[in-house]
């Protein structure tokens, strides 16, 4: 009889390997242990308790292994799982099979850990367990990140162990599967989604060998490798999950709101065969059936479910339902995410939400109206670049700067957009000279911590000291260029005149006045950043400023320990009445840098901090617990972070100077395996069928020039094939694709754009470059040609929400530095300089994005970039936030509108 374990009395470990020293990564296999970890863990599964489930990545040596599975075994008493992933390795002379360690490879068995010691753990007398599965998704060495993984020979003839299950993800001689561009292994997705999503039409509980018949089914489908299992006595019968697709465990039709939709993996491609320079690809096992594939495809071509190709029941739903908002004309981010207008009955109601659900602070203000006081709780992986604000480029510092920094003017909190509203000044500017003169009043009551007021020499000052570029490194550029283009000015420390920076002038302590060379109409964007806020001169510690900032803001330093911590306390001299921006509700705020974004995301989600400082979101175990947990999922949000990931042409690498070479890559391109590889919806964003993100002027949600929306993100193969023709390369060609190698996202979709472009001949091969060499590599042209590199897979993101900070440095042929170069494709277009110049010097927005939206249709037309997604990201909020809301001007919450209640 078929029986669910006792989650109480039942263990699992769950052991990976995604990264080695010697041998090609797997960073689907880190994927692997966070969608088990979700899957056992879900109450409505099985229930494992956290603290039962142990995920051991990145293991250092066997025993390491073997002393952490004593000690997990020893602990069950009903069932023990045992899970391993990664590149398995066969001793030539006695065929034995060893779990390949980070720093193992094929030439030193010995630094692997032999099978026959994990099979001898589990057969240990003193384990209790009742019962026993050992599941082995297991790999060689080869081409892991282009189709194979790798195989094992004779896995299951040496795994079997007596009373218990085991199961294999391939035959003796068979490679195993890690598709490019899929969230997760072949065997492993499968078996992930088989127990989160179901089987339809299934028993009650998910046991060994239901899973071992559905796996081995929608494998073959897919012509991907096929499992081996074993059973001895009872194994078959070892329940691993409730079958969520079961009429006994289907969800009520009134849930109340939940996690999202698990992301759909993408539809199989045909397994790859031998390629025209001979090399070994996995072949299929059986003949696979046709496939039709469509964006919204959800049965394998034998009426399996596949959830290689499958969405749930809820996932097609709010397909079908963004399919028609779109048609209408209503962006499906707004309907879906953020919510629509009037009472609702999840707590959300217009313009606010009262009960913390899944994307509440998303278009709405969630809890607003808290009180005073209590510890606002920010947590970071890492410090600041710097908390000076005229050295800080990163744009959560610059939020956060916020609490003790003001600016002339700021993004209005009451906004949905990115409209600005008056700080330090009592309105925005009064605007002459054809726009080229910008004049403030400043607010009264507007003090320093000392109590003596913030004057229109200090904004100057602190404007003044951007100039110091030998002292004060690291900030951004913009205003140096809009006020002082020849660079003449020589900063405050160097300058000994009385006038200071001419193009800043003051008329006594309320009347400052800018006088720009030439019209930029984004000149109050670059006034509302960190960067120009004031400074008071006899507070100037230099260099050394950033260790304890003057404040002019609600809050003040009381201690900075860098790299460990940072502390604000109130500014007593700060007036609320003379600030229309700020709540000031927290007593105290605190951001603790632990160094480790593992234990940013455990000290979140336990409750010992209230947000993180930055947009990087959870990561991918965080990620999977908060999706499966419904109390942890409503404290969540994905909010668009602003990036755009995407790849770039350089023109200057044959063939890529060919706009129609150009074309056949971005039709081949599967943007939906894209989307997958960079974390699917939720954690890499929407698809993009422009570059051009929303939220900027200019950006048209109906502008899809390659029908990547009206497709679904698949690729016309056919356009494509055509495109080769008109370049004079039918048959394609060869070319080198630039990725990050400290970005695992982008590896996996350099995989999945490269197994995309074999389909039509373009033999692709991915150069894998040290981040931090970024500005020296990919940023030189030079470089760039030497290396071949036709493709350059990165992100962008404006500065500030307009056209211009996001334009110019990809597409302005007169931006273009030997070194620190962002225009990647070396767009060289007289007509888009002069679009841009056109753009730039309009004082009025709208006008300005239609120009920017000009700009964007003709970028597209030219095909100098492939834009993959609009970036997102998973973020946790406290529950004890009040008056949160995300902002669009900042990829993130509103930091200084926050409170907090409770414990």
């Amino acid at each position: 009889m078929t029986i669910l374990p006792d989650p109480a009395a039942s263990q699992a470990l769950l052991i990976g390997v995604h990264d080695y020293e010697s041998m090609p990564a797997l960073p689907a296999v880190e994927r692997n242990l966070a969608g088990l970890t979700g899957a056992f863990t879900d109450p409505e599964l099985w229930g494992l308790p956290p603290s039962h489930c142990a995920a051991l990545s990145q293991p250092p040596s066997a025993q390491d292994v073997l002393d952490t599975l004593s000690h997990v075994a020893l602990r069950a008493t009903d069932t023990l799982v045992v899970y391993y992933a990664g590149h398995g390795l066969i001793d030539p002379h006695s065929d034995e099979l060893y779990l390949a360690l980070p720093g193992s490879d094929q030439e030193r068995l010995y630094s692997a850990l032999p099978f026959e010691w994990v099979r001898r753990a589990v057969l240990d007398p003193r384990i209790g367990a009742r019962h026993k599965v050992v599941i082995l998704d297991c790999c060689y060495s080869g081409r892991a990140l282009l189709g194979g993984m790798s195989g094992t020979t004779q896995v299951a003839d040496h795994a079997l162990i007596d009373g218990t299950s085991l199961m294999a993800a391939s035959a003796r001689t068979r490679k195993a599967l890690s598709p490019p561009g899929e969230e997760f292994t072949a065997f492993s997705g499968e078996l992930i989604t088989a127990l989160t999503e179901g089987i339809a039409d299934g028993p009650p509980l998910l046991d060994m060998q239901t899973l071992y018949r559905h796996l081995y089914t929608a494998l073959a489908a897919k012509a991907r490798p096929l499992p081996q299992q074993r059973n001895r006595n009872t194994g078959g019968l070892i329940a691993l999950a409730r079958n969520r697709a079961h009429p006994a465990h289907a969800a009520p039709r009134h849930q109340p709101p939940g996690p999202p939709p698990a992301e759909p993996a993408p539809a199989s491609t045909p397994a790859p065969t031998p390629d025209a320079r001979g090399e070994d690809r996995p072949q299929p096992q059986t003949p696979a059936p046709p496939q039709h594939r469509t964006p919204n495809a959800a049965r394998a071509a034998d009426g399996h479910s596949s959830p290689g190709s499958s969405a749930s029941v809820r996932t097609r739903t709010i397909a079908v339902v963004s399919a028609a908002l779109l048609v209408a004309g209503v962006s499906t981010t707004l309907a879906l995410l953020n919510g629509g207008q009037g009472k609702t009955d999840d707590g959300k109601s217009k313009g606010g939400a009262t009960e913390a659900t899944y994307n509440a602070a998303v278009g709405h203000v969630l809890k607003q109206g808290g009180g005073k006081g209590g510890t606002l709780k920010f947590v970071s992986a890492a410090d600041a670049d710097s908390w000076d604000p005229q050295r800080s480029y990163d744009s959560s510092v610059a939020n956060f700067a916020r609490y003790y920094t003001r600016q002339l003017v700021t993004y209005d909190p009451k906004s949905k957009g990115t409209a600005l509203t008056p700080d330090l000044a009592t309105s925005k500017a009064k605007i002459t000279d054809h726009g080229r003169t910008y004049t403030y009043t400043l607010r009264k009551g507007v003090t320093w911590e000392d109590g003596s007021p913030v004057t229109s020499e200090d904004i100057k000052y602190g404007i003044e000291r951007l100039w110091a570029t030998d002292v004060i490194t690291g900030g951004p550029s913009y205003l140096m260029e809009a006020l002082d283009p020849e660079r003449t000015y020589r900063g405050p420390y160097k300058d000994t005149s009385a006038k200071g920076l001419t193009a800043i002038e003051t008329r006594g302590p309320g009347t400052i006045v800018f006088q720009l060379p030439r019209p930029n109409g984004d000149f109050e964007h670059m006034l509302a950043m960190a960067a120009a806020s004031p400074v008071k001169k006899g507070q100037d510690t230099k260099a050394k400023y950033g260790l304890r900032p003057f404040s002019s803001g609600p809050y003040k330093f009381r201690s900075y320990q860098p790299g460990r911590s940072l502390e604000l306390v109130r500014n007593p001299h700060w007036q609320r009445w003379a600030d229309p921006i700020r709540n000031a509700l927290p007593e105290t705020i605190t951001v603790r840098i632990t160094g480790d974004q593992n234990s940013v995301d455990i000290g979140l989600t336990t409750g010992d901090f209230d947000l993180a400082l930055g947009t990087r979101g959870l990561g991918p175990a965080a990620r999977a617990r908060v999706r499966s947990d419904r109390d942890l999922n409503k404290n969540v949000d994905t909010p668009r972070s602003g990036f755009v990931r995407f790849a770039a042409f350089p023109q200057t690498v044959k063939p890529m100077g060919n706009m129609h070479c150009r074309k056949a890559v971005v039709y081949a391109a599967d943007r939906r395996n894209l989307q997958t590889a960079l974390g699917g919806t939720a954690a890499g964003g929407d698809l993009a069928p422009s570059l051009l993100p929303p939220g900027i002027r200019g950006a048209d949600p109906a502008f899809d020039p390659y029908g990547v929306r009206k497709n679904g993100g698949e690729p016309d193969l056919t356009k494509a094939r055509n495109e080769l023709k008109k370049c004079g390369r039918p048959n394609g060609f060869p070319t080198t694709i630039a990725v990050r190698n400290d970005r695992p996202s982008e590896i996996d979709a350099a995989a999945a754009l490269t197994s995309a472009l074999r389909r039509i001949g373009i033999q692709a091969k991915a150069d894998r470059f040290d981040g931090a060499r970024t500005p020296t590599l990919v940023g030189a042209p030079n470089e760039v040609r030497k290396r071949g590199y036709g493709i350059v897979i990165t992100s962008w993101s404006a500065d500030f929400p307009t056209g211009q900070a996001f334009w110019r440095p990809l597409v302005d042929s007169r931006m273009r530095p030997p070194s620190g170069n962002a225009n990647l494709a070396e767009v060289d277009s007289p007509s888009l300089d002069k679009l841009l110049d056109k753009a730039v010097a309009e004082t009025d927005p709208k006008t300005a994005g239609e120009t920017y939206e000009e700009i964007n249709h003709k970028v597209s037309e030219e095909a100098y970039y492939l834009p993959f997604v609009h970036g997102k990201y998973v973020s946790w909020r406290s529950p004890r936030l009040t008056d949160v809301h995300v902002a669009d001007a900042y990829g993130g919450y509103d930091y200084v509108r926050l409170g907090v209640r409770g414990a």
